[in-house]
């Protein structure tokens, strides 16, 4: 409250009056309402680029779609662009699929004749059964190896693990797919071949769509251990190959933090190489690491489409690779949505994550 006096009448009363104070908006609600919006424009042009780059992409869905003998049909060739709109012209394709994926309906399949969102919910649980044990086996993994990299800089130690990055940077993963099958399976008799369950099993009752977590909750622990086998393999290369991605970042990022003076000062303390790398080395360095991690974890969500191909594994890549070759339009588009997402909310749990480790950090 504050006096305002009225200089014109001397002696008058005086009266208060009250100041609105400025609303102060949550920073981090903010920052989510501007998120929401840049993930919803991300969105809507993913959709554009989509449709124009199918356009123009030569071949026919109905020539893909349809055996021989339906191709010599006029009448079934007419029946299937009726069916799925291509006797429209482009625009009118497009507004129709966005009218409709604003109630939610990514359309139906070309190649499967079911619910593109239907098929999603059934490919993405598998894929998200590789990408899950992959990545922390990598964040283990890569970031021990990295960190013991950088102490011990220009030693022996340091200069193997460069090479192994190296060579693991460079090796193609359909090649080292190849390889490990080949040893594993064909010569030592270890592990399954590919799929994800053995024939003499069934899968367990749907729950998360990851057999080994469905069978697990179910009791089925025999499909479980028979579901681990299988993910053996494929989590193995694609372990190696992120491995060999984190472990330069995170070499590179722990060198330049060495160098700062807060981390001499507390080996000249004598603390402990220990505590020094705990407290001190690993959060300071993990801000650029994060974000690599995220950008690897994203790709392991989106479909690693040689390795799944290569073991059999029904994931999301391997139903993307089938609706590229199929021209299918509708699952084109639903797989290029569900990656613009997955790359949209980790880049948003990344920049969240930023806060956390370092306080300096603020959301913008």
């Amino acid at each position: 409250m504050t006096t305002v006096r009225n200089d014109a009448e001397p002696g008058a009363v005086t009266t208060t009056a009250s100041r609105p104070r400025p609303r102060r908006h949550h920073p981090l609600l903010a920052f989510l309402v501007k998120r929401v919006a840049i993930t919803a424009g991300l969105l809507l042009g993913v959709t554009i680029v989509t449709f124009g780059l199918v356009s123009v992409v030569p071949g026919d869905p109905v020539t893909a779609n349809l055996s021989d003998q339906a191709l010599n049909d006029p009448e079934a060739v007419a029946a299937f662009r009726a069916k799925w709109g291509l006797d429209q012209p482009l625009y009118v394709q497009y507004l129709h699929y966005l009218g409709n994926l604003v109630q939610g309906d990514l359309g139906l399949s070309q190649q499967t004749g079911r619910a593109v969102l239907d098929d999603l919910l059934r490919y993405v649980p598998a894929t998200m059964e590789l990408a899950i044990p992959t990545m922390v086996l990598a964040l283990l993994v890569g970031t021990g190896i990295g960190m013991l990299a950088a102490v011990r800089n220009g030693r022996i130690t340091d200069q193997i693990v460069r090479v192994g990055a190296l060579l693991g940077l460079s090796t193609p993963p359909f090649w080292l797919s190849l390889v490990v099958l080949y040893v594993f399976f064909y010569q030592l008799g270890l592990t399954p071949s590919g799929g994800r369950l053995s024939t003499q099993f069934s899968p367990p009752p749907t729950v998360t769509g990851m057999y080994t977590v469905d069978a697990a909750l179910a009791g089925q622990w025999d499909v479980a251990w028979d579901a681990a086998q299988h993910l053996t393999l494929p989590v193995l290369v694609l372990t190696s190959l992120t491995v060999a991605i984190l472990v330069r970042f995170v070499r590179s990022s722990m060198l330049e933090v060495l160098q700062q003076d807060y981390i001499r000062a507390a080996y000249a303390k004598g603390l402990p190489t220990r505590t020094v790398l705990r407290r001190h080395l690993l959060r300071a360095g993990l801000v650029p690491v994060i974000t690599v991690s995220g950008l690897a974890f994203a790709s392991l969500l989106s479909g690693t489409v040689l390795v799944e191909n290569i073991f059999g594994w029904p994931g999301l890549g391997q139903y993307a690779y089938r609706s590229a070759t199929a021209l299918d339009l509708p699952a084109i588009l639903g797989v290029s949505l569900f990656v613009a997402l997955v790359y949209t909310l980790v880049n948003l749990t990344v920049d969240l994550l930023y806060g956390l480790i370092d306080p300096r950090i603020r959301l913008q």
